[in-house]
């Protein structure tokens, strides 16, 4: 079933290293692509403990699949603006946001070599 969600581009898969074991774990995300030439990605998190998001934290290197693309990346968290910026539009391209969304960290995810 995931599989058919990360094929279908509208969720991305995020391969991270746990912050306190460094054994591998992916999640399946909603994202909003932004539309920039580097490929960057935004991605939030429904609560400040969320895992994935605490491994991003510990780890900005990530690996990411969405539809028939795939990239490594480094997570960037991002500032208050973009944040909302994020929650907003995940909330316009997912329907009724998950409870708590924008309670925990959101992230740029920028693809491996693209300009600073």
């Amino acid at each position: 079933m995931e599989d058919e969600l990360i094929g279908s581009g509208r969720y991305a898969r995020i391969r991270t290293r746990g912050h306190r074991s460094n054994e591998p774990r992916s999640v399946t995300v909603g994202f909003v692509d932004e539309s920039t030439p580097d490929g960057s990605i935004l991605v939030a998190a429904a609560g400040p403990e969320t895992a994935w998001a605490r491994n991003l934290l510990a780890r900005p290197a990530c690996h990411v699949t969405l539809a028939d693309r795939s990239f490594d990346a480094a997570a960037e968290p991002l500032e208050p603006a973009d944040h909302a910026r994020a929650i907003r539009s995940l909330i316009l391209r997912y329907g009724t946001p998950a409870e708590g969304l924008g309670r925990g960290p959101s992230f740029r995810l920028v693809p491996a070599g693209a300009p600073a």
